[in-house]
């Protein structure tokens, strides 16, 4: 069994900030990389923030120098700082984690169960 939990969502002004923690659980014997996508209305997700399990990062660019990822392999957990937040930002975030289950050592990849984010104009 593999479980993703996120927190830190909620409804913030333009200029505020956010934090989002996802923590991974279960039977893992590594992690790859690990990411963050988000779901506004009525659009497609699109992937916000990764970072490989040597710590490289990568970013939309809609979030460049305003979001910031990192991560914890002790607590196989991922961040998203999210700071100078603007209306467009508003959308259901999700965390993704891939790596290799104890069991068969198994490649996984799996998806949080969403959380909202709101940035009121």
């Amino acid at each position: 069994q593999l479980q993703l939990v996120e927190s830190g969502g909620g409804l913030v002004q333009a200029g505020g900030s956010l934090r989002l923690s996802c923590t991974a659980s279960g039977s893992i014997f590594s992690i790859n990389a690990m990411s963050w996508y988000r779901q506004a209305p009525g659009k497609e997700r699109e992937l916000v923030a990764t970072i490989t399990s040597a710590g490289s990062t990568n970013y939309a660019d809609s979030v460049k120098g305003r979001f910031a990822i990192s991560r914890d392999n002790a607590k196989n957990a991922v961040y998203l700082q999210m700071n100078s937040l603007k209306p467009e930002d508003t959308a259901v975030y999700y965390c993704n984690v891939r790596g290799v289950m104890t069991i068969n050592r198994a490649d996984f990849g799996a998806w949080g169960q969403g959380i909202q984010v709101t940035v009121s104009s």
